[in-house]
């Protein structure tokens, strides 16, 4: 498979250019031109880069890649031990953030919800990022939280009484919780993201709406997976998926 081959590809598949995005989606560092190994992980770390190019990797495939707007765009310090690194080793770096989010079948919502058991019923949200759905049966706030638990081996943190009765839920992955407003307006019982800001707490203890904060990296770990997975599927190319923990 071709490096360019493959980001045209992945291009069309998450429709990038629907996104107005914090990031450039696509190619963000370019490798050697075949790729015969890929790697995905959640985040273009320099311990994921070394681990990737130990698994003999030609190019990697991650959420959070680089050139966030806003930060310094000087090649210095940590970015550029980063590119560098990338560039000595001739491996290249695709990174697709919100629209990996979205996508209906392989992002990181859809493959979050599948986990947790929530059906689908609808979308909410700036670019329909926020997802709506429902549980199998009404459970307790404190059965939804093991539940969680044991999906994503990480023990979330939960506002609201364990034994709030949870059916109607919305959840956005990572860093959603500012959506938290709007899934309560929708009328849900609990809304379920990575991160938690101190303002949520009260939000979610004078609504009666329960907030799970499950960890904006265990929340995000199966989309780039299921990204991964499909294109090897697709192009006969091998691939590892490499997890650095992260307790956020």
């Amino acid at each position: 498979m071709q490096l360019n081959e493959l980001e045209i590809y992945l291009n069309q598949l998450l429709d990038i250019a629907h996104f107005r995005d914090y990031c450039p989606n696509g190619l963000q560092v370019e490798g050697r031109s075949e790729v015969q190994q890929l790697v995905s992980g959640v985040t273009a770390s320099l311990d994921f880069l070394e681990a990737a190019v130990s698994a003999g990797a030609d190019a990697v495939i991650v959420h959070h890649g680089y050139f966030w707007r806003g930060e310094n765009p000087c090649v210095t310090g940590m970015k550029y031990r980063r590119i560098s690194y990338l560039i000595a080793h001739r491996v290249g770096l695709l990174a697709y953030h919100l629209p990996l989010d979205a996508h209906s079948e392989l992002g990181n919502n859809t493959q979050l919800g599948r986990r947790l058991g929530f059906t689908e019923t609808g979308r909410f949200g700036e670019q329909g990022l926020g997802f709506l759905g429902a549980l199998p049966s009404e459970t307790s706030l404190k059965e939804l939280c093991t539940k969680i638990e044991q999906a994503l081996s990480r023990k979330p943190l939960a506002i609201g009484s364990e034994s709030r009765m949870i059916q109607r839920v919305a959840w956005c992955t990572g860093g959603a919780q500012d959506y938290f407003d709007e899934a309560i307006r929708l009328g849900v019982d609990a809304f379920v993201t990575g991160e938690i800001s101190e303002r949520m707490v009260h939000s979610a203890r004078e609504s009666d709406v329960a907030f799970i904060s499950a960890g904006h990296h265990a929340t995000e770990r199966y989309g780039i997976q299921a990204l991964g997975e499909h294109v090897a599927q697709i192009f006969g190319v091998a691939h590892r998926f490499i997890d650095i923990d992260s307790p956020v």
